[in-house]
């Protein structure tokens, strides 16, 4: 098969990892991005207001209380006539401090409960553009691109987005209600007092930007170098028959530990950074605290304040640096919200198949007449390896594609199926212009068996209907009888509702082609496509299938692509690719007898048999 070229998983990850981000227009991007939900959000705000109101209450409640009784007990000690406690006030003023506590409880629980729910929504949104995406990309993206590192920004970056909208939104609108609450109270308590808090404001400001500043840039690796480690397990898990048939699980373990440890020392420089914030803004605020409680004393001894209101200013000083501390672990989770978002954005950026024809044409009846016409292709501008190829198939005909491996055959096929388009000229179906056709009409023209085999998991009946969803159990069994997979298939354990695992790992790689076949024979295609189609059966299992396919190709249209030329000999056309250009064409007798490259490609796999 040829393929442009794949990059490998850790490669492609550092490439996307190491160029230079845009914090503040992602972030933008991620605001706009929830633009549906603004009111919902707007709502989620004035309830976390409310909430964060009546908490701010209580400090200056309870100094009151605790005013009223130091006063009342102070007149009892000095043996004023008459002096006592005011039971009945401070009895009323914890009855208003209970309503507000329940009322902040009840607006925090119910901003909370709807910010679930519009994070999700958000999430939903975001997981339903990548699929959308997934399906719109060309293929050579995903030739490119490792799936681990794919798979990464789907789960691991969504997840990341919706735990910080979560967690974040409304920890912004409280701890900004908060400290303005808070300092409105302190003012009304005393000025001075104020100014000495304020100061360690400033001060923790500036900490947290020169710490977010340094923090966000091993965030953004530690999200990059997570992809690759993905794009290392995933390839490692899919293929570990391989490594532990080439011995190779030393290496595999040792390029896991490389990976592993990069990814821990990027998340240890990661949370280092960002855990500074705390202790060093907790130790900012302890100073503050120490300076109010000291000029507190003094203010009170020389009777300026209450003894309540130095209690309710200690306890809006320890508040108050509450949200400053939010705020540092509001702009820990930022930093890895906005690299996650990058990532996101990076793949529903990618450029996308062409566009269809906004006047699309239809193939009401397909004849199955194919015509390539001066076509040019080629992976990348760089390396055009198809050039001026001329093509033409006549309905019905059964055309074998033959040549050495990397000669185009494959990219024949990928073309037809618009997979990839061409650089100059056309491919026609009945005469019309394969991108003049909606590509889901087109692809509903061709049935494909493949050399490498998918299946899914699910059962074996659900496995054959997946090229038509609509067909009776009759239908598939039918199909399957076609394909010789019948009498196997009964002989497994729950026969056609049997499950087959995530990796197809319980059937045998010739049940596994033999599947893919009777799923060829339930969609009855207008033109056949078989890469291969026989390559993993046994040799009196691919006599069976040739005579049953033999009768699906009749009167259709049918492309073979076959290393074993034996398999081709009845073909009407035999097409021998090399280097992207067909050099010959005929029948078997007639490519045979004019003894060139067809005759050697034959006859070299006898030669090499009897060696």
């Amino acid at each position: 098969m040829t393929r442009g070229p794949r990059m490998g998983g850790p490669m492609m990850a550092m490439q996307g990892g190491a160029k230079a981000k845009n914090f503040k227009s992602t972030l933008m991007r991620l605001v706009r991005f929830s633009s549906d939900y603004w009111l919902q959000l707007i709502f989620i705000f004035l309830l976390a207001i409310a909430g964060t109101i009546f908490a701010i209450f209580s400090p200056r409640l309870l100094g009151d209380i605790t005013s009223k009784i130091f006063e009342g007990a102070m007149m009892m000690a000095m043996g004023v006539p008459g002096a006592s406690i005011d039971m009945g006030y401070v009895s009323q003023m914890l009855l208003i401090m209970l309503a507000l506590y329940i009322a902040s409880s009840a607006f925090t629980y119910f901003q909370s409960f709807l910010m679930a729910g519009v994070a999700q929504k958000i999430t939903y949104a975001f997981r339903r553009m990548i699929t959308e995406k997934i399906s719109k990309v060309p293929l050579k993206y995903y030739d490119s691109e490792p799936f681990g590192d794919i798979l990464s920004r789907i789960t691991n970056d969504v997840d990341t987005i919706a735990n910080s909208l979560q967690q974040s939104v409304t920890s912004v609108v409280t701890s900004v209600t908060t400290v303005i609450g808070i300092l409105i109270m302190m003012l009304i308590i005393n000025v001075p007092m104020t100014m000495i808090s304020l100061i360690s404001l400033p001060v923790s400001l500036i900490l947290i930007g020169s710490i977010v500043k340094v923090g966000q840039n091993y965030f953004r690796q530690r999200a990059a170098k997570l992809g690759e480690l993905n794009g290392m397990i995933e390839e490692n898990f899919g293929a570990h028959s391989i490594v532990k048939a080439f011995n190779a699980e030393k290496r595999s373990i040792e390029k896991f530990d490389k990976l592993s440890d990069s990814l821990t020392e990027t998340t240890w420089k990661a949370e280092f950074i960002s855990g500074m914030m705390m202790p060093i803004i907790s130790f900012i605020s302890n100073l503050s605290y120490v300076a109010v409680v000291v000029l507190g004393g003094y203010l009170v001894v020389d009777g300026k304040i209450r003894v309540g209101d130095i209690q309710s200013f200690i306890q809006y000083t320890r508040n108050f640096s509450q949200p400053i501390n939010q705020t540092a672990q509001i702009a820990n989770i930022l930093q890895s919200t906005v690299a996650a978002a990058e990532r996101v954005f990076e793949f529903l950026d990618e450029d996308e198949e062409p566009k269809e024809s906004t006047n699309p044409a239809t193939l009401d009846h397909v004849e199955g007449s194919v015509t390539f016409e001066n076509v040019s292709f080629g992976y990348s501008q760089d390396n055009v390896f198809i050039q001026q190829l001329n093509i033409d198939v006549k309905p019905g005909q059964r055309i074998a594609i033959v040549g050495p491996t990397g000669a185009g055959k494959t990219t024949l096929i990928n073309l037809l199926m618009r997979f990839y388009d061409v650089n100059h000229g056309s491919i026609k179906i009945d005469g019309v212009d394969i991108r003049d056709l909606k590509r889901k009409d087109l692809r509903k023209i061709f049935g494909m068996v493949l050399q490498d085999t998918w299946l899914f998991n699910g059962s074996i009946r659900e496995n054959i209907a997946f090229s038509n969803h609509d067909a009776t159990f009759e239908e598939i069994v039918q199909a399957a009888d076609n394909a010789k997979a019948d009498h196997f298939i009964k002989t497994l354990p729950d026969g056609y509702d049997m499950v087959i695992n995530e990796e197809a790992s319980n059937i045998s790689a010739g049940q596994k082609q033999l599947l893919t076949i009777a799923r060829a024979f339930l969609a009855d295609p207008a033109i056949l496509i078989l890469d291969e189609a026989t390559s993993s059966v046994d040799t009196r299992t691919e006599v069976l299938i040739q005579k049953a396919m033999s009768k699906l190709m009749r009167g259709r249209t049918s492309f073979i692509i076959a290393h074993r030329l034996s398999t081709i000999r009845d073909a009407d056309n035999i097409l021998v690719i090399n280097q992207g250009s067909v050099i010959e064409q005929g029948t078997h007798t007639e490519l045979m007898a004019k003894n060139g490259f067809y005759a050697q490609l034959y006859q070299s796999q006898f030669e090499f048999t009897s060696a």
